[in-house]
């Protein structure tokens, strides 16, 4: 699809709808699926339709600021673009394409461990732009040091640890698809991807996409009728504070810790000296029935009472959805699959409209509620229903 294509999709439920169309059901149902009855992926989104706003009136909204800082550094937009795994399934190379949209919007990009683009590869693509990397803790203590260090060699400005993963979650869309990572032929997603040829198509040309910051690291065994998630297998299931205070002096840049929901792990995150946290639940992918992110938001807010930065994901597909969570109290928003639905539609040009249609929808939205900077997004401006209550 072309540039001018893609500017016909006007929202991120479109961009969903063309990423839909092109690739294979199982490469599709691989991003938007979500853990066991899916309980937690829905929830992330309903807790966004609950809240309703209470605009002001009769201000000068002529010329609105959308920027603001995290971790002390100006952002263009209070967004980043979050960890997505394996990109280049639906896209080749689709992190570096997520990384060029990123820079060219003025906001960081954070690679996650099982990208398909290495972090030196997303260094050198994208130079001088602020980068995280997302690490996940893996057994092999000795490869996940190496990582970061890899990291803090090729310039990445902080380090994402994400915490709520010791195992993989149950992710029964890949299991009936037969598709897992690393990927496997099978007769059933063989079938699903002659069906879709000009996806299959770049992949032949592109070759078939490898995890390339875990090449070497000594593949677990697994099969497609057990947990899909083979990566998973990896993760450090004892993995505590005490271990992750030897990755904070390891790292010695600014850490981020994603993956809380609550407040006593806030506040000993807070004591342990990390810079900020990502209210997250995966995205649903892990455990199914987790409170959803913007409800468990409040609490991790009172704890950290100001001494951290909170950032959360989960859900967010709309402008406006970026405004009830700065009126929450949330210093930015992470977005996961409104800029992966972007990139699987139409590589770069498709991430840049998903980013163009979240900072257009943020700034009418701020319009509308009389707020004309990042600053007058505040608590007053919301009135939330009682969970679950319809929306």
């Amino acid at each position: 699809m072309n540039a001018s294509g893609i500017n016909r999709a006007f929202s991120i439920d479109d961009l969903r709808e063309r990423a839909r169309r092109r690739l294979p059901r199982g490469v599709f149902d691989l991003y938007e699926g979500g853990a066991e009855d899916e309980l937690t992926l829905r929830e992330n989104r309903a807790a966004f339709e609950r809240i309703r706003l209470r605009p002001r009136v009769l201000r000068d909204v002529s010329s609105v600021d959308t920027t603001t800082t995290v971790l002390g550094t100006p952002l263009a937009l209070p967004l980043l673009i979050g960890p997505t795994g394996a990109v280049g399934f639906g896209w080749p190379h689709g992190e570096v394409a997520l990384a060029r949209a990123a820079q060219q919007f003025g906001v960081p990009f954070v690679l996650s461990t099982s990208a398909t683009s290495s972090i030196e590869r997303i260094a050198q693509a994208v130079p001088g732009h602020r980068l995280w990397f997302q690490a996940y803790i893996l057994k092999d203590t000795d490869f996940t040091l190496r990582l970061i260090e890899r990291a803090r060699l090729a310039g990445y400005e902080a380090l994402m640890v994400t915490v709520d993963l010791p195992v993989g979650g149950k992710r029964e869309r890949d299991m009936r698809n037969d598709f897992s990572v690393p990927f496997r032929w099978t007769a059933r997603n063989v079938a699903g991807f002659a069906r879709k040829p000009a996806w299959a198509l770049a992949q032949l040309l592109a070759g078939q996409p490898v995890l390339e910051n875990l090449v070497g690291l000594e593949a677990p065994k697994t099969s497609t009728s057990g947990l899909v998630s083979s990566v998973g297998r990896r993760y450090d299931a004892s993995f505590d504070f005490e271990a992750l205070a030897r990755i904070r002096d390891a790292w010695g840049g600014k850490l981020v810790v994603k993956g809380v929901v609550r407040d006593d792990d806030t506040e000993r995150l807070v004591r342990l000296g990390c810079d900020a946290v990502v209210v997250s639940n995966h995205g649903g992918r892990q455990l199914d029935g987790g409170i959803a992110t913007l409800d468990a938001l409040p609490e991790v807010l009172e704890a950290a009472a100001g001494r951290i930065e909170v950032l959360v994901d989960g859900g967010v597909r709309r402008g406006v959805d970026i405004v009830k969570a700065l009126a929450l109290g949330a210093k930015a928003v992470l977005v996961g699959r409104a800029t992966l639905y972007g990139v699987c539609a139409a590589g770069l040009p498709g991430a840049c409209r998903a980013l163009d249609i979240l900072a257009d929808e943020l700034n009418r939205s701020m319009r509308l509620c009389g707020a004309r900077q990042i600053a007058e997004i505040t608590p007053d401006l919301i009135v939330a229903a009682a969970p679950g209550s319809a929306a």
